[in-house]
Order: structure tokens, then sequence, then C-alpha cells
């Protein structure tokens, strides 16, 4: 049920508030969030804000406002930016495959070429899951 009340709070302008507020370093104001989203004026910060507050997404802090749960699922926050995990294991799978062809080519038989194919296949489907994951963000 909580899942539903993010998805639902987390559309448009409120996404794009929240987007900004979880890559802040420091709690932000209603007057911050409007400059630095160009919105048309601090009471549609503030409304945004407050829809954000109410579904338990961010918290007051000080002068400001933080992220207080990140609803991300299958993220990695490397400073500020978040990289899907799927992003992660497409890289792994494509090591797997590069060191599988150039070190293990010199012994090819049915079960290397039974891994190559499961390593490509779980490959496609990783990148699939990282192209899509991805576009999600704003």
């Amino acid at each position: 049920m909580k899942g539903e009340a993010d998805a639902d709070a987390l559309k448009g302008t409120t996404l794009r508030v929240y987007r900004y507020l979880f890559k802040a370093r420091q709690p932000e104001g209603i007057r911050d969030i409007q400059r630095g989203l160009n919105l048309s004026s601090s009471s549609v910060a503030e409304y945004h804000v407050k829809k954000l507050l109410r579904s338990g997404l961010i918290r007051e802090e000080g002068d400001g406002y933080v992220v207080d749960r990140v609803v991300w699922q299958n993220m990695i926050r490397m400073r500020r930016t978040a990289i899907p995990l799927s992003a992660i294991l497409a890289v792994f799978l494509a090591s797997g495959f590069v060191v599988m062809i150039l070190v293990l080519r010199n012994a090819p038989g049915e079960g290397y070429v039974f891994g190559a194919i499961v390593i490509l296949i779980a490959l496609m489907f990783s990148l699939f899951e990282a192209i899509r994951a991805s576009r999600q963000r704003i």
C-alpha cells in the first residue's frame, strides 16, 4: 500500500522535486527548489514539497528538506548518481564474456559454446533491464 502511494506521489513535477532533493548534498529550502527547477512560483514548489512530506519520502531538516527514503529499487547511489544494479551486472557479464573469448578460445568444446550462449543471453537481458531502469529517471 505504501509503494502505491509512492508511485502516485512520484509523477511529473513532484518527481522532479524529489530528484532535485535526492541529488542535493544539503537541505534545500522552498526558494532553492523553485530556483533550481525553474518553477513558476514558490507556492508551486511548496505544494510539491508538501505532497512529498505527506507520502513520507522527504523530511524537514534545519532550514530545508532532505530525502528521507529512497524509493528507487535496485539502484546504487554513487555520489549524486543512481546506477541500476542491472548495469553493473551487464558490465560483469560482458567482462566474463570477453575473458571467455580471449582466454578460453583455445579449448572450445560443447561446454564452451553453451557457456558463451548463456552469458550472451544473460547479458542481453541485463542490458535491456538497465536501459529500462535508466529511462525511468528524469
